[in-house]
């Protein structure tokens, strides 16, 4: 995590962007965390807010459309070839495809802001062939709104942006936790209503 920060601080705007581009991407790199240290050297004069919004929303575009593409292209592909062994059946395909359809659209704006959900969302609209334009109305204000809502936190807390940041990381954990479980709940209560 040390080694990433003093390479943001180093490349600035441009590592904002490559660094956001291959978290959305799903590899491993804390995407708010990076965000909020973004922040905090706008706080001190290290950066600006205006070219740090748009290299973050920059590479958050570039990361969440490559996710969406790569869906589109080899999801089902993937999902037809692989999914026996993971217990994937063609009716789930389809309960996922109605799913997504009705209100997936939100998951991409609202999937920001739960680590693990944002690297899905994308693959699995290309997956389900939502219509570019669709995804883009949703997945796009959804990036403006993430990137703001952290470089502005970055900034208000100032030097206390470590602290906060860390904190802020579990319990974003614990609320994706709660909500893949919900999901998961309510999916399952369907299907035994539907048997």
């Amino acid at each position: 995590m040390e080694a990433l920060l003093v390479w943001l601080t180093r490349y600035g705007y441009a590592g904002l962007f490559v660094l956001l581009m291959f978290g959305i991407l799903g590899l491993p790199i804390p995407d708010e965390t990076l965000l909020i240290f973004c922040g905090y050297l706008i706080f001190r004069g290290r950066l600006h807010f205006g070219m740090a919004f748009l290299a973050g929303f920059g590479g958050s575009l570039c990361g969440i459309s490559l996710s969406y593409w790569l869906g589109r292209k080899f999801g089902r592909k993937l999902i037809h070839q692989y999914g026996k062994y993971f217990r994937v059946t063609p009716q789930h395909i389809h309960d996922v495809d109605r799913w997504f359809h009705r209100i997936g659209g939100w998951s991409l704006t609202s999937g920001y802001f739960f680590p693990a959900i944002r690297h899905f969302t994308a693959l699995v609209a290309g997956m389900v062939r939502m219509p570019y334009r669709t995804f883009a109305a949703f997945a796009y204000p959804g990036a403006a709104i993430w990137v703001a809502t952290f470089l502005t936190l970055g900034y208000v807390l100032g030097e206390r942006w470590e602290h906060t940041s860390a904190m802020m990381h579990r319990y974003s954990l614990v609320a994706t936790g709660i909500a893949a479980a919900t999901a998961a709940a309510v999916w399952w209560l369907r299907r035994q209503r539907s048997v």
